[in-house]
């Protein structure tokens, strides 16, 4: 009797001790298989481009399969809902714009999922000044020029996605300085830049990573950037704070987000699997050429990044009165 007794608290505690170290045995086999990173835009946006810089080196790092879809729609919502709705098992990523994930439940009355509670930060991965820039026939070549012209003629300024990161600087900025422009919404920062640089639009704010190349060509003019101080790269071009918008910064913050119901474990070893490839002097360079900082962040500082974004975006939505279903 005392025999089988024992036997039975042996097995007992093996189960036991079987289930207390599934979480740790699963966080040591991951990644097993092949890694799905979804980017919320349409290919050639600020995003994609960093997606696609570093996703070769991730799959190095981890072993695996890292497969890049783009998942545009609703402001960048339809993707980051399919992860929020993911299994939480660390094969679903998110990269994307977090400043502009965060001003989406601000926006958006009817959104399904909360950003806050249905994601968890994983990294911030680069930050990209917003360009203000105007097609070159436009007769103003910094802020104030802009603000003038505004009040005498109609001027369209592209928006990347009605309550984008974009446009809500566009916003700001027209409180700011007094501009008058008129609005025109598209479904991605791409269409946006190709209409402006058509004429079809007269002014754009949209991220530098994205923008820039097309003011190197000639086919846009810069007029200032939306970042605290100069950017080396462009050392000659003045912030907008230095035009007038006194205090004003924004821009693109690159990060990933993944299920909240990840596995710590899993979420520091994603961690470092993006901040190997981020900060690879490949990649370091390439951005800098094109207009980014790399930027790193613990997934905890990603939290409080994003949590700090919500709450000065909303403030912005509020004062201008934007809601959309």
């Amino acid at each position: 009797m005392h025999r089988r007794s024992h036997l039975i608290y042996s097995a007992l505690a093996l189960a036991a001790g079987s289930l207390l170290s599934t979480p740790l045995l699963a966080a040591d086999a991951w990644p097993s298989k092949p890694i799905r990173l979804i980017v919320p835009y349409p290919p050639g946006g600020s995003s994609d481009i960093i997606a696609r810089s570093i996703g070769q080196l991730i799959s190095q790092e981890l072993k695996q399969t890292v497969v890049i879809d783009n998942k545009p729609g609703a402001n960048g919502n339809l993707g980051a809902e399919f992860v929020a709705r993911a299994q939480p098992d660390g094969y679903t990523w998110l990269l994307c714009d977090l400043g502009a994930l965060a001003i989406s439940p601000s926006i958006y009355t009817k959104l399904s999922f909360d950003p806050s509670k249905d994601l968890r930060g994983a990294a911030m991965l680069a930050y990209s000044p917003h360009m203000l820039v105007v097609h070159p026939s436009v007769q103003a070549n910094n802020l104030q020029e802009l603000v003038a012209l505004s009040k005498k003629q109609d001027l369209n300024f592209a928006v990347t996605a009605t309550g984008s990161a974009p446009h809500l600087a566009g916003v700001e900025l027209a409180r700011l300085t007094g501009a008058k422009w008129v609005y025109v919404p598209y479904k991605g920062g791409v269409q946006s830049v190709q209409d402006t640089v058509a004429g079809q639009t007269q002014v754009l704010m949209n991220g530098m990573l994205a923008t820039y190349p097309h003011v190197q060509s000639g086919k846009l003019k810069l007029l200032g950037i939306s970042k605290n101080t100069r950017m080396p790269l462009i050392a000659d071009v003045p912030t907008l704070a230095e035009q007038g918008a006194a205090g004003f910064a924004s821009g693109t913050w690159q990060g990933v987000v993944l299920p909240a119901k990840t596995p710590e474990a899993v979420i520091q070893k994603v961690n470092q699997a993006l901040l190997t490839a981020i900060r690879s002097p490949e990649v370091r360079s390439r951005l800098t050429g094109q207009g980014a900082e790399v930027v790193t962040m613990t997934p905890a500082e990603t939290d409080q990044f994003f949590k700090a974004e919500r709450q000065r975006w909303r403030t912005v939505v509020q004062t201008a009165n934007l809601q959309l279903d």
